[in-house]
């Protein structure tokens, strides 16, 4: 995938201005709103089942996250879901943590078998887990494991028909066919409590643009990694709280010039 499709997209969603639409955790939805703000993207946190189909179906995108997890707002998640698809409005999910308990994996398994999900973006552990598969996960994060996240990604996108985004040292996606390697992104990113569901969020905004949703998806990890690249590196001496705010000036002030010489993207 070219660089010049990353800046393109990123420009292109400055432009639109994607409503994206998210049932997200409570952990997470200040910081959400204001990343795809800075981004140049509209947020908007509606969780009401009275509500969610309409906003679904006017939405650019329509975002599902399990991090919080209770029985009303999974049930607002397929009313929403569902309600997008036949809009054919892109839903990118979530499932947040699991594997970490029998309630939230069977959530993620429901939420997969109710609604037709175009992205959906995680951990190592949480893929494999929305698959039945085994994988190393202490509550709701993941260490990187011993297993093959190529395969994985590839097998996640051929068994559920998404596009499977798996995040870590290094990011794979796939839509069971072609699968990209994407370096970047820092460390310092798993300190900040939100940098995944954001990103998830952002796959959202981008996918609100843009119809391919493989070349979307890659498109904004890429993206998403030269921001915390760059606000890393004027962050380095003061800690992940400055890291946090320069990184949503950076998701803002990202240019053409920074993706150019920062984005690597292999294609396998």
């Amino acid at each position: 995938m070219e660089t010049n499709f990353v800046y393109e997209t990123v420009k292109k969603v400055r432009e639109v201005s994607p409503l994206v639409h998210n049932i997200t955790n409570v952990v997470v939805t200040n910081f959400t709103a204001n990343g795809l703000l800075a981004l140049g993207a509209s947020p908007v946190m509606a969780y009401a089942k009275e509500e969610v189909a309409d906003m679904a179906r006017i939405a650019s995108s329509l975002v599902l996250n399990i991090g919080t997890l209770n029985a009303e707002n999974v049930a607002s998640m397929i009313i929403a879901g569902k309600a997008a698809n036949e809009q054919g409005v892109p839903v990118i999910f979530d499932p947040v943590g699991a594997g970490a308990t029998p309630y939230r994996t069977e959530t993620a398994h429901n939420i997969i078998r109710e609604v037709k999900v175009s992205v959906i973006r995680g951990n190592a552990a949480e893929i494999s887990n929305v698959i039945g598969e085994n994988w190393e996960i202490k509550g709701v994060d993941a260490g990187e494991g011993t297993g093959n996240k190529v395969e994985l990604a590839i097998k996640a996108a051929q068994t559920t028909g998404s596009v499977v985004a798996i995040t870590g040292k290094e990011d794979i996606i796939s839509d069971g066919e072609t699968t990209y390697v994407l370096s970047g992104g820092h460390p310092i990113l798993t300190k900040v409590t939100g940098t995944g569901c954001l990103l998830t969020s952002v796959i959202g905004a981008f996918t609100g643009v843009e119809k391919d949703l493989l070349q979307a998806a890659a498109a904004a990890m890429a993206y998403y990694g030269v921001a915390a690249e760059k606000a890393a590196k004027k962050t380095a001496e003061a800690g992940p709280g400055s890291f946090q705010i320069e990184f949503l000036n950076q998701l803002a002030l990202v240019t053409e010039e920074d993706i150019t010489a920062n984005v690597s993207i292999k294609r396998l």
